[in-house]
């Protein structure tokens, strides 16, 4: 048995992330720890993000040492910055930085770095088992809001964007609303819980599409409205997702218009099963497996096997 493996980490501003991949491109393991925050609060200042990850790891690493002792670790991969853009930057991205630098030191293996956008792409081509070389991509999630076309050519991506959100993130407004209900961050999972209980008429969304770019911060002040005026959580929740699904639907008809690329959905929100159900009537589109859609480390540790290969050839 080939015990080589390939270790990802992903430091997100939600979640710390260690995957390992085998030298067959296999997930072995994806690890996640959850950010604390506080009640109330909507997600962690960058300061306290980078303090929990450093606090994170320790937990991580007594997993791995007990679990995976005999596994030899022969690259390492990591995101450097939020996207493939030019000043794309987060400072609790350094811890993973930082780790992955001082494990390649010492063990004198090979380091690759990527962005945390193609990771969630990534992961998300091998949860659906899709496989293509252009196509399209929704990184729907808490810090990103963004379609983007994408190339694959023999494992080096290139991402151009091409739409998405101009003001507040969908995840941003799952949990900005969620937060105003008294539920805990991140809200998504309890958001879905109580919309699936709704029993009552959702009211019509009023989305605001332009082409392949979307306007979301109305959304706040219409689900918060709903709220103060009827109390209900489960209608709420249930406008709100109503309200991201339209607007993803309407994004989509809009690109079908002008290509017909494959499409596929990354990102926390699109574990959403009522989010998803409007999309599936298309055809060619694709979604990763729900823990393939959170944050996670398995499309960086992907990434890494590929460079990882190529170095080998």
């Amino acid at each position: 048995m080939d015990n080589r493996v390939i270790v990802g980490i992903d430091t997100s501003n939600y979640t710390t992330s260690c995957a390992i991949c085998s030298l067959e491109g296999e997930i072995i393991e994806n690890y996640k720890i959850l950010l604390p925050v506080k009640i109330g609060e909507n997600g962690l200042r960058q300061s306290d993000a980078v303090f929990a990850h450093v606090k994170n790891f320790q937990n991580i690493a007594n997993i791995i040492k007990e679990k995976h002792a005999n596994y030899d670790i022969v690259a390492i991969g990591y995101s450097a910055y939020p996207r493939d853009v030019e000043g794309s930057y987060m400072p609790c991205f350094l811890v993973g930085q930082s780790i992955c630098e001082m494990l390649s030191s010492l063990y004198n293996i090979p380091i690759f770095k990527f962005s945390h956008q193609l990771g969630h792409i990534r992961a998300a081509l091998y949860s659906s088992k899709f496989v293509c070389k252009d196509f399209i991509a929704f990184h729907i999630s808490g810090g990103t809001t963004e379609i983007v076309n994408v190339h694959n050519h023999d494992g080096e991506y290139k991402i151009d964007i091409i739409g998405g959100a101009n003001d507040l993130h969908a995840g941003q407004a799952i949990d900005r609303i969620g937060v105003k209900m008294g539920l805990l961050f991140p809200c998504g999972k309890e958001i879905e819980k109580l919309a699936l209980d709704n029993k009552e008429i959702i009211p019509k969304p009023k989305t605001s599409v332009s082409e392949y770019f979307c306007n979301l911060s109305g959304l706040e002040n219409l689900a918060t409205k709903i709220y103060q005026d009827t109390g209900d959580k489960c209608l709420t929740a249930a406008y709100v997702l109503d309200f991201i699904g339209s607007t993803l639907e309407k994004l989509v008809i809009n690109l079908r218009k002008n290509m017909n690329f494959p499409i596929i959905f990354a990102g926390g929100v699109m574990s959403n099963q009522i989010i998803k159900n409007r999309l599936f009537k298309f055809d060619n589109v694709y979604f990763a497996e729900p823990q393939f859609s959170s944050d996670n480390a398995a499309g960086i540790s992907l990434l890494a096997w590929e460079k990882y290969l190529r170095g080998k050839k």
